[in-house]
């Protein structure tokens, strides 16, 4: 095992890229990065981070070395994984797998018909020295280490994470997965994912994250940038089941090109906190972004999610559908923008976001922000906040059904809309984690 001590200064960056073996332009990024978040203050929005002590936290930690056979990694980490079905789900239907535990990707798979077209799935710390081109290219320049805090955090200690490159034409029919695992208390994670998607192109990216509960709290600061090329198409999922010790702050922006599609489906049930506004730049005529969203709030827990939508190009369409739920004095908070530029005549825009509350003591707040700067425009935006209603439930016991089912199928067909657009392997376990969070009431 191999990692750095803990706290957080220029020596412990230097460090970190030594340890990796990288070549100087990263490691300057690097460093760069770290001036950059010595300088950023901490935001002085949304969800409270006053509690967050980057002097505590362990920034790199290898736990083993990358395996290329499932066979050969480390029994404590075949069980972890084991648990959460990467070997099962790769043999099912998944082209790729890659999977992160602490710092380090430790196991990455890709199917052999994907090599020969050209498809490149890894890890980033693999990219950076077997495709630096492509690498330097891309990195940084759709969320820079200037955008905010936790992106300049990211940049200067980012570890793991995926870089996947579809050329011209080549269409992914089956997903392409990353697991990422904290298992280590008072430990940060910060994955770095780059996405390319070159022209006429397909592919779809899901990743799931876990941790198990410690008392101490944990850092996960990832940095997502895709690239939608002209008539591409991108899918990105997420299932995110952080434990409650969890701060979760997340910053992931995709630029679309003339024609191209990027969709954003991001489920979010774990962590103590978490800050997350997907975002899609529409730069090219046609493009289409579109966001699917789930946010689920129970005891001290708060979802403050949304996503961003930036039309920059005429006959440009987004179309944002969130969910939230919120129990047990748990906060759920929408936080979206939709800005339509001058010039981006035709635009189309539609929001649609849509709280539960299970009793009186949760929260939910909604915070649209919409620019609107050309008038032939056309935007929809629709709200509502709802309680479980006696009815249903009485109807439901009526026929024999326990309370928590009751609210378990309530809550399943509430958030259905999004549910559906997920994998059914993604989507039964969706299913089964809001079925136990009702057990709890």
């Amino acid at each position: 095992m191999i990692q750095t001590k803990i706290g957080l200064n220029k020596k412990i960056v230097a460090e970190i890229s030594r340890i990796k073996n990288e070549p100087e332009w990263m490691r300057e990024f690097r460093i760069r990065a770290y001036d950059i978040f010595q300088k950023k203050p901490m935001p002085s929005w949304g969800a409270d981070l006053s509690k967050i002590d980057f002097n505590s936290i362990t920034y790199y930690l290898k736990a083993a070395d990358k395996s290329t056979t499932w066979q050969s990694l480390p029994q404590e980490i075949k069980e972890t994984y084991d648990r959460i079905g990467v070997p099962e789900a790769e043999k099912k239907f998944l082209a790729g797998v890659s999977a992160q535990y602490e710092s380090e990707a430790v196991y990455n798979s890709i199917k052999r018909e994907l090599n020969k077209q050209g498809v490149i799935f890894c890890d980033m710390d693999t990219a950076v020295k077997k495709y630096p081109q492509l690498v330097q290219k891309y990195l940084g320049t759709l969320v820079p280490f200037h955008d905010n805090k936790f992106s300049a955090l990211n940049s200067a200690v980012w570890s793991g994470g995926s870089f996947l490159y579809i050329p011209r034409g080549v269409k992914v029919k089956l997903p392409l997965q990353a697991y990422f695992r904290i298992n280590t208390k008072s430990f940060g994670q910060f994955e770095r994912t780059l996405i390319i998607a070159e022209e006429g192109s397909f592919a779809h990216y899901l990743e799931g994250c876990t941790a198990p509960i410690y008392k101490e709290q944990s850092l996960h600061a990832a940095v997502v940038e895709i690239f939608v090329k002209k008539n591409a198409h991108v899918r990105y999922t997420t299932v995110q089941n952080w434990s409650k010790n969890i701060y979760n702050l997340v910053t992931k922006r995709a630029r679309a090109d003339e024609n191209a599609v990027m969709e954003w489906v991001d489920c979010n049930i774990g962590s103590g906190v978490t800050m997350k506004y997907p975002a899609v730049y529409l730069a090219g005529r046609g493009a289409t972004g579109t966001m699917l969203s789930i946010a689920y709030a129970g005891k001290n827990q708060h979802q403050d999610a949304g996503a961003k939508m930036l039309h920059l190009a005429p006959d440009t369409t987004s179309r944002v559908i969130a969910k939230s739920v919120a129990k047990s004095g748990g906060r759920a908070t929408y936080r979206g923008l939709v800005n339509i530029s001058p010039g981006a005549i035709n635009a189309k825009a539609s929001v649609t976001c849509d709280t539960l509350l299970l009793d009186g003591k949760s929260r939910s707040d909604t915070y649209p922000v919409m620019n609107i700067k050309e008038e032939s425009a056309i935007f929809e935006h629709e709200a509502s906040v709802e309680k479980i209603s006696e009815e249903k439930l009485f109807y439901l016991a009526a026929r024999g059904i326990p309370k928590e089912d009751a609210l378990g199928l309530l809550v399943n067909g509430f958030i259905d809309p999004v549910a559906k657009k997920i994998p059914l392997e993604y989507s039964i376990e969706l299913s089964r984690l809001i079925n136990m969070e009702m057990e709890k009431i």
